[in-house]
């Protein structure tokens, strides 16, 4: 394959595929092809895949027959979770040509280089997820005004629902030097907020093989990266209940520059399915993470995952999920619907919840969910708020997101770009 060729990336899924799908742009760019929109002909189609739930998959499926429609001849590769999880599942689909694992991913244009689009099965380049190691940094850059940055990958956790541990392997880390080392780029290059991704962040501190211990925590980093010049917010993307420390909670109300934004996920307001979920808490420690948040911080925003319809959830489960979310002082809910993954725990748990009562129930939630932020963002109307305004121009107008993460729509202004502004809410 020459190297004047052009791709084009789709990415499904987390914050953390984000981040790698830039780095994995940069990287084929640097060798000379051209990127180019989804929507547009290309080359080569790179689609980093998720697995989480069932409808990534489908969506994976009729992403590539829509490339085969639109581009027969193009080369299409798969990468992620869903190509490390099911390779031979991918490698099946008419029209995929390269199926590349998660130790492969970044070695992306050295197999592009010396495969050529044939009729034959897609070429696997996979391994046993215990076999990966080492540890990727990456990060979205040029894409918007938020940056994702990668800070950690894999889980050591195995609750009984959840397939990331078998698609991204043990938990490893990078180094605070080199985090910081990125975050000092990234506002080298005009970026103002930079959001921490990894699947398991509060584990930060692992090595990059996932046993030496770097004997540096989340909390080490944040304090480090306060000081990176140029960087005027820092997010978390998403921490578990059991590793947000009080300590972890005070540093973010007394520093400028990490938001009062936090992403906690609960899965289930019942300790009955909490310990069916293998999940390391229960509700009583989750209530008392919000409460010492909005004590210190009563702007926050606390956002939750929730899963509806796991297996074993009676009515009276549901019952108290709901009454549970109801009483906490949080802002907004994510709301998945369980869906069945293979070579789970959770396939062995009865009795299963039907299909159309997981979809009652997730419409309830999502219910509150809007009641919830409704509430949120009119607790501080009238207030003066910092937004940082994305560059974006959709129909004459742009948008951007207050410190604690209320969304403002307003006629776009080129001068507010990648700017922030004091907003009246």
């Amino acid at each position: 394959m020459n190297q004047k060729q052009s791709v084009a990336f789709h990415t499904l899924g987390c914050k953390l595929n984000f981040s790698e799908t830039s780095t994995l742009s940069r990287i084929m760019e640097k060798e000379g092809f051209e990127k180019k929109d989804f929507n547009d002909l290309a080359d080569v189609y790179v689609i980093n895949t998720c697995s989480v739930t069932d409808n990534a998959d489908k969506e994976c499926r009729q992403i590539v027959r829509r490339i085969q429609r639109k581009s027969p001849d193009s080369f299409v590769v798969i990468t992620g979770c869903y190509a490390q999880l099911k390779p031979k599942e991918i490698a099946s689909i008419p029209g995929v040509d390269l199926v590349l694992g998660a130790a492969e991913k970044f070695n992306i244009t050295q197999h592009i280089k010396t495969l050529a689009k044939t009729t034959d099965p897609a070429k696997i380049c996979s391994c046993d997820i215990a076999e990966v190691s080492g540890f990727n940094a990456s990060f979205s850059q040029h894409d918007r005004t938020r940056t994702f940055l990668k800070v950690q990958d894999g889980c050591d956790y195995n609750c009984s629902f959840c397939t990331i541990p078998m698609a991204r392997g043990k938990s490893r880390s990078d180094t605070i030097e080199n985090v910081v080392k990125n975050a000092r780029l990234l506002a080298a290059e005009g970026v103002k907020e930079i959001v921490l991704t990894g699947v398991n962040l509060g584990d930060f501190g692992k090595g990059p093989d996932g046993e030496k211990i770097h004997l540096e925590s989340f909390l080490d980093l944040a304090k480090s990266l306060d000081s990176v010049e140029g960087i005027k917010r820092y997010r978390i993307s998403s921490i578990e209940p059991n590793l947000i420390t009080n300590e972890l909670i005070e540093w973010v109300a007394s520093s400028d520059q990490f938001m009062p934004h936090f992403h906690i996920p609960l899965q289930s307001g019942s300790n009955k399915i909490l310990g069916l979920m293998r999940r390391r808490y229960k509700r009583e420690l989750y209530a008392e993470r919000v409460a010492l948040i909005k004590q210190l911080m009563p702007h926050a925003s606390i956002g939750v995952d929730v899963i509806v319809g796991f297996p074993g959830e009676s009515d009276e489960d549901f019952k108290e999920t709901f009454d549970f979310l109801h009483s906490l002082d949080i802002s907004y809910l994510h709301v998945f619907t369980y869906s069945e993954r293979d070579n789970t725990k959770a396939l062995e748990i009865k009795p299963i919840v039907p299909i159309n009562v997981r979809n009652e129930r997730n419409k309830t939630l999502r219910n509150l969910s809007y009641m919830k932020q409704q509430y949120f963002t009119q607790q501080h109307s009238g207030t003066s708020r910092s937004v940082l305004f994305e560059a974006y121009n959709k129909d004459g107008m742009m948008e951007g997101y207050t410190d604690n993460y209320i969304r403002i729509s307003t006629p776009y202004r080129a001068e507010w770009a990648n700017q922030l502004v004091d907003w009246t809410i």
